[in-house]
């Protein structure tokens, strides 16, 4: 039994409060593995009722299946996995940006990545949204998604996003990449369409409960540590360009054979 096939069902159904928990337990489960409930517990400021709660919420009957599975997990991915030097040899910060990129991939949704992948066998157009950081991602999600062949539209200013969202049809689909997943203009921008026309939408927003999380048809969530530096944001995108990627990579491999030529170097 894997640890994240247990929990991954059960993630939407997350408060705000336990995305904050389970964001510690996925970052600190070798940690965790070895300790008590009450000793969790107070590393986490919450009672040892409140983490029991939490535990049998995301899929385990208990604090020692919890624990089991842990264990069982943890022991099959240092079989599985061949030790880097790389990250063995890094400082602190190093090492928890690489475990932020490795978590935000494991607990990804199969399922999720299956029916986005259906959608876009259907050839639909695409329609990007974001702003800040995230627009220069977005600019080569555009690239990625023109190169197997769909139209794809990104309207990078607010005017043009008032005039695109007029454009989009039941049989486009709708990514919107957000860290916060509370931006308003977002928010307003998924009412419409949700009640006016009824796109497929997906999210990449941060793991904890938000907004345009809980407004996606589709959510993939991320773990990352918010940095600035002279008051200007610099935490890392790169789990949500993984995520993206791994989306088309989705799609491209459920596709007929000989549909795309694709050269693997």
């Amino acid at each position: 039994m894997d640890f994240f096939e247990v929990v991954n069902p059960h993630v939407a159904e997350l408060t705000k409060n336990e995305h904050l928990l389970f964001d510690y337990v996925v970052k600190n489960l070798n940690a965790i593995k070895n300790k008590s409930i009450r000793e969790v517990s107070d590393d986490c400021f919450v009672s040892t009722t409140t983490f029991l709660r939490f535990v049998r919420k995301i899929g385990f009957s208990g604090y020692s299946e919890f624990t089991t599975v842990a264990k069982y997990t943890l022991l099959n991915q240092k079989t599985e996995e061949k030790p880097s030097p790389f990250v063995v040899s890094q400082k602190d910060y190093r090492e928890e940006y690489l475990k932020n990129i490795n978590e935000s991939v494991r607990v990804i949704d199969t399922k999720k990545l299956d029916l986005v992948a259906a959608y876009l066998r259907k050839k639909p157009i695409i329609y990007l949204f974001a702003k800040g950081m995230n627009k220069q991602l977005m600019h080569y999600v555009k690239y990625l998604f023109v190169a197997a062949g769909f139209l794809v539209v990104f309207p990078d200013d607010q005017a043009m996003r008032k005039v695109v969202q007029k454009q989009i049809t039941p049989q486009d689909i709708i990514f919107i990449l957000t860290y916060q997943g509370k931006d308003e203009e977002w928010i307003q921008l998924m009412q419409y369409v949700k009640k006016e026309i009824r796109p497929l939408i997906v999210s990449i927003t941060g793991a904890d409960n938000n907004v345009v999380q809980n407004m996606s048809d589709l959510n993939f969530y991320v773990f990352t540590d918010e940095l600035f530096l002279n008051k200007m944001e610099i935490t890392s995108h790169i789990s949500m360009i993984a995520i993206l990627e791994l989306i088309l990579y989705q799609y491209l491999d459920s596709t007929d054979d000989g549909e795309y030529h694709l050269v693997f170097r």
